[in-house]
């Protein structure tokens, strides 16, 4: 199968201006980037969520920079069509400018992502980023990183100044030179708003369906992860009760003796010689 081109920014930015809609999913391995590649996704976000997806984390604030160019690494090898972001972790770019330069370099040149995606209203620091050179997706609404100091994880953008403040925000962050934005987490009219007055690509994960595009965590979209569900996941597959079935039956056959039978097993000795070195081995203990 001949491999899909790259999508690149300037790409996502014509499907804006002609309003076709962007897909993007998070992929935290290898295996998990090959399924996305072979479905044609355009953006592969490799997210902080992997904190609480894969390492068992409550929140995502432990995440290192480390882990996090770990999991960039083979999602990259496993999916070279799809734009792959890779998340600014907490505690990586709020204490300046100098920080959160070397932390993106470290992304792109060490994890070999082709953007960073960074929390909050931060066009000073997202401007020097994209001077360095490194593309930036911003992130408003709910910012998941800091959301206690939002109250927790609940729609941001309520009433008008609420509002407002996020659409300034959204321009500010445009204006510093971000590619796309990700709104999470907002009344949907706000969405549809942002998406209007804004001229880069603005993708939604629970701001409704006017958005230029959407995104969702692949563990909450196939069921993987059961600790909560949010509200704005479509559960597309229940792919983790799939397993855990898969994995009952696998014990039970073990259990049986069903497993393995005689297409699992390999042939080519007889047991009447087998049995033979068995007494020879015998033989030879009991001297």
């Amino acid at each position: 199968m001949q491999p899909m081109p790259k999508v690149t920014i300037q790409q996502l930015q014509k499907m804006k201006d002609n309003s076709e809609k962007i897909s993007m999913v998070t992929a935290y391995d290898f295996s998990q980037a090959v399924l996305v590649e072979k479905a044609g996704i355009e953006i592969i976000l490799v997210g902080d969520s992997l904190a609480m997806t894969t390492l068992g984390h409550e929140g995502t604030t432990a995440l290192t920079t480390d882990e996090m160019i770990a999991h960039i690494k083979p999602v990259v090898k496993g999916a070279p069509s799809p734009l792959v972001i890779g998340d600014l972790v907490f505690g990586s770019y709020n204490e300046g400018i100098s920080q959160a330069i070397h932390s993106s370099n470290r992304l792109v040149k060490e994890g070999g992502c082709d953007a960073v995606k960074l929390e909050g209203a931060h066009p000073d620091i997202i401007r020097a980023i994209v001077d360095a050179g490194i593309a930036v997706q911003g992130h408003l609404g709910l910012t998941p990183q800091t959301a206690v100091l939002l109250g927790g994880f609940k729609v941001q953008g309520k009433g008008r100044d609420a509002a407002l403040k996020l659409l300034d925000d959204a321009a500010r962050v445009e204006e510093a030179g971000a590619f796309s934005i990700v709104l999470e987490c907002v009344p949907e009219e706000i969405g549809r708003v942002m998406s209007k007055v804004v001229n880069i690509p603005v993708i939604g994960i629970g701001a409704g369906r006017y958005c230029d595009g959407q995104v969702l965590v692949l563990h909450d979209m196939l069921g993987l992860f059961d600790r909560f569900t949010p509200r704005f996941v479509k559960q597309y597959r229940l792919i983790g009760k799939e397993i855990v079935d898969a994995f009952k039956e696998f014990k039970a056959d073990i259990k049986s003796g069903s497993f393995p039978s005689d297409e699992h097993a390999f042939a080519g000795f007889s047991s009447e010689d087998a049995d033979a070195i068995l007494a020879e081995i015998q033989s030879r203990r009991s001297c």
